[in-house]
């Protein structure tokens, strides 16, 4: 049976905020000045305000958490893919990355 009422709130750790603020202002920066993707740009804007200040626990609103966590998954499957491509070095750095993303999206995004 299907909870219904969810909670958004997440208790991240320094580094998990400093890791998400990071990839956010990625995803703005190459989703800046596309109109399509306006929604995106303001929901990442916002996780970014929220993960800056200091209130503890963040709280995400249902779409800012879908689209971060959708955004999550798809970074992870580009860096797997990347991995079997890399040499040793790239591969090296890949897999602390792809480790970073994997223990946070399933700390607080999955279950």
């Amino acid at each position: 049976m299907k909870k219904l009422f969810q909670n958004y709130n997440f208790e991240f750790d320094k580094n998990e905020k400093k890791l998400l603020i990071t990839y956010c202002k990625q995803a703005i920066k190459q989703i800046a000045g596309d109109q399509r993707l306006y929604a995106e740009e303001r929901a990442f804007n916002s996780i970014i305000e929220k993960l800056s200040s200091d209130a503890n626990p963040v709280k995400l609103t249902k779409d800012e958490k879908t689209r971060l966590t959708h955004q999550l998954e798809e970074n992870i499957k580009f860096i797997k893919k990347g991995m079997e491509k890399a040499w040793f070095i790239k591969k090296w750095f890949y897999k602390s990355m792809l480790t970073q993303y994997n223990n946070t999206l399933e700390k607080h995004f999955r279950g």
